[in-house]
């Protein structure tokens, strides 16, 4: 490494030409970015030369730059992978970080006797075998299941030794007596059983799912042969599951052995890499990182350092790459395909299209949690402006539908977190009141809501809006004194005229801004309350028509009229029935005089 503390300019004629990973220190030295060449000296010189700079991060990262150090190598890819290894140790400032460093899982198939089959995000090197590591714990989860839906395998921690076994140390625990378990731990399965379906499991892991199959389907052969039809259908139900999973994974040509297949998409300053593993022509792993570029760096040259990470965590040892463009990636032995037709192009798109899925979600999840901000800052607003002494969260709202005194009905309805919460919208049929009585509504209404929120040990509402002026609302607010919860709840009104919002006791009512969101949430609440309510009131009033119309019929009265629009929905369907028909339903007399009414 070199050692010297020459300016950076002068720096630079002492670097050899020879293939490294360069770093680039501040004055507080600090790594501030991390770099491979074929030539470090032709590399580093570059960013010196005048004219060099027509990106401002770039000029930047020059500026800064007040020692510098390098590596020398053997070769190109041992840069590459140094490189690597050095920007996850230094997370230099102008470097790319790839937005990933979870510990990804593995299936362990553990070494010991009768072999424990589970998941694990801890390699230990005892000799027992892992596969993966998997992008996806769901994935990890599928297979388990299949493996265990087709092998029954042990789930204990025993230390089966032959010794154990023989002097009868364990007893037979649920899991044998569910069938999930053969209890090897009692000899009820011999080692070489249980280690021949370890050998089946290793290679559906591995993704040899076709030798499996055909090894189950000559086992069914046999036990239908010999007549043993039960065992030949459990083997069959094994079969079926395998070509399911199987099935799902096939999407192109089996010739495809071992491959790794990766796509790019650029947006701004973001950029997405999707990477497939292809084995047999089944896609086995998907896995998709994000970076977001410092320098302006092209994709062509992020490309291959994504391409390392990933291999190296994933542990990969394809000896061919799918890529969309030509890249310079220096690894021996391996093949680099830009396809242009054919399958490995069908591969290229499908990746390219979970690159575009990805992107898309990733939009919409950012698209909730700005509305969720951006609800808070309405909800903080309307705190302020009402005077609150607590984040209106939850809020109610009452209104009352009625016709010259019919079918008196009310709504509540209910915003959480700003947004509506509909299925805990509430209608309410008037009980109490005779005639046209919007005060006393209101005051039965909330008095009735909020017993029962009481009653039930439901929380109360921060917040309670009244669509109407200073009537309503007294008679709101003397319910909530009934109840003795005056001071936990504000309550509001807003009268429709001017859109005023009155305040229990203050004859003085506030306006807000029209254009204001407080105003905006509040009328959202009163039209939603509004519509709720005349929605239920005009169901009142089609069910009381329908009811009357089957009842003015002589000798028909509420139970049959009942009985009939229960079954059939409405009168209109009734008027289509034969007498037949009808006097299934309600006897023949009753049905002669209603097909008489509508038909005679």
């Amino acid at each position: 490494m070199g050692q010297t503390n020459n300016q950076p300019p002068e720096k630079v004629s002492t670097l050899p030409g020879k293939p490294g990973v360069y770093q680039f220190y501040d004055s507080q030295g600090q790594v501030i970015y991390v770099g491979k060449a074929k030539n470090l000296k032709k590399r580093v010189a570059s960013y010196f030369n005048k004219g060099r700079h027509e990106s401002h991060r770039l000029a930047m990262l020059v500026s800064r730059i007040a020692d510098i150090q390098f590596i020398v190598v053997e070769s190109e890819s041992d840069a590459l992978l140094l490189e690597n290894n050095l920007i996850k140790k230094y997370q230099p400032r102008y470097n790319v970080q790839l937005k990933d460093d979870k510990t990804f899982p593995w299936i362990c198939i553990r070494n010991e006797p009768f072999p424990r089959v589970f998941s694990t995000r801890n390699v230990v090197k005892d000799g027992s075998l892992y596969f993966g590591p998997y992008t996806s714990a769901n994935m990890v989860r599928v297979l388990l299941d299949l493996v265990r839906r087709i092998y029954p395998l042990r789930t204990c921690t025993y230390n089966l030794t032959p010794e154990n076994i023989q002097n009868g140390r364990f007893k037979e625990c649920l899991e044998y007596h569910i069938g999930n378990c053969k209890a090897p731990c009692i000899g009820m399965q011999s080692e070489e059983a249980y280690n021949r379906s370890i050998g089946h499991i290793k290679r559906i892991l591995k993704g040899d799912i076709q030798e499996v199959i055909d090894y189950m389907r000559g086992m069914m052969d046999d036990y239908a042969g010999a007549h043993q039809f039960e065992e030949a259908q459990s083997i069959k139900e094994k079969i079926q599951l395998l070509e399911k999973y199987k099935s799902r994974s096939t999407v192109v040509n089996t010739r495809i052995h071992n491959v790794d297949v990766f796509s790019v998409l650029e947006k701004g300053r973001q950029v997405y890499v999707n990477y497939l593993k292809v084995v047999a022509g089944r896609i086995v792993q998907s896995h998709t990182v994000e970076m977001k570029r410092k320098l302006d760096e092209e994709p062509a040259d992020l490309l291959p350092m994504v391409i390392t990470d990933i291999r190296q965590r994933l542990e990969s040892h394809s000896n061919e790459l799918v890529v969309p463009f030509g890249i310079d990636y220096p690894m021996e032995g391996l093949r680099i395909t830009v396809p242009k037709k054919g399958d490995k192009k069908k591969l290229l798109e499908l990746s390219e299209r979970n690159l575009k899925y990805y992107h898309y979600e990733k939009e919409k999840r950012n698209e909730k949690i700005q509305a969720k901000f951006s609800r808070n800052r309405e909800l903080e607003q309307l705190q302020k402006d009402l005077r609150m002494d607590r984040l209106p969260r939850h809020i109610e709202c009452f209104d009352n539908s009625n016709i010259q005194g019919q079918h008196p009905v009310a709504a509540c309805v209910v915003f959480r977190n700003g947004k509506p919460s509909r299925k805990e919208y509430r209608h309410f049929n008037i009980r109490s009141v005779r005639g046209p009585d919007d005060y006393a509504s209101m005051k039965e209404v909330v008095f009735r809501r909020y017993r029962r929120l009481l009653n039930n040990g439901d929380e109360l509402p921060q917040l309670v809006v009244i669509d109407g002026g200073k009537g309503q609302l007294s008679a709101a607010r003397s319910s909530m004194q009934e109840l003795g919860i005056q001071d936990q709840v504000v309550v509001i009104g807003i009268a429709k005229r001017l859109e005023e919002i009155y305040f229990p006791g203050d004859p003085v009512p506030l306006y807000l801004d029209k254009k204001s969101s407080s105003l905006k949430t509040i009328q959202h609440l009163r039209d939603e309350a509004h519509r709720f309510g005349i929605q239920f009131h005009r169901q009142k009033r089609s069910q009381d028509f329908t009811s009357t119309e089957l009842e003015g019929i002589e000798g028909i009265g509420p139970r049959t009229a009942q009985i009939l629009l229960e079954k059939y929905g409405s009168v209109a369907e009734v008027r289509k029935l034969d007498r037949t028909t009808l006097a299934r339903d309600v006897g023949p007399a009753k049905a002669s005089v209603i097909w008489e009414h509508f038909h005679g």
